[in-house]
């Protein structure tokens, strides 16, 4: 942030991405500020905000689905210097984190998947990280339905199936 033309940025990227955590570690470490939601926060808020960190120096974060021109406030003020902030964008997640992101989920949530599990589900779902949220809770209720941590490729297709969660591969 130290080297931002203007002392804010906007970060954008899909729900479920971890974007409000890395606003929130931001800033932790920077002593800034962020608006979250920015898309449903009050634009006066955003544009004070934006001024008050130009005025103290202090790095704001502003936290929204999507960038301009996508997403147009309409106070002209705001629009033209949120044009003027750095933007950084978390992508949708690739088949690497995909993996990995489902083997945290499965982690976090006592589910014990049987080998090769993780990299069918990862080649059988939407690339989102929202839906990966879906996936893991669809698959804790089943596991936690069956009283059984463990996750075979067979109880995956047939629970990700009756929730609709599963894709063409």
């Amino acid at each position: 942030w130290a080297t931002w033309p203007v002392m804010a940025g906007l970060l954008v990227g899909p729900r479920k991405s971890g974007r409000s955590l890395l606003a929130r570690i931001f800033v932790s470490k920077s002593g800034g500020a962020m608006v979250d939601d920015a898309e449903l926060a009050s634009e006066a808020a955003i544009f004070h905000a934006w001024n008050r960190a130009q005025t103290e120096h202090r790095p704001l974060l502003i936290v929204a689905d999507r960038a301009p021109p996508e997403w147009t406030p309409r106070l002209a003020d705001l629009r033209s210097r949120l044009a003027a902030a750095p933007l950084l964008w978390i992508e949708p997640p690739d088949d690497a984190l995909i993996e990995l992101l489902l083997a945290r989920f499965f982690e976090r949530r006592l589910i014990l998947p049987k080998p090769g599990v993780i990299p069918w589900i990862a080649k059988r779902v939407e690339r989102s990280h929202l839906t990966l949220v879906r996936v893991a809770d669809a698959l804790e209720m089943e596991t936690t339905r069956r009283r059984s941590p463990r996750l075979s490729i067979p109880a995956a297709r047939a629970t990700l199936g009756a929730a609709g969660l599963l894709v063409e591969s």
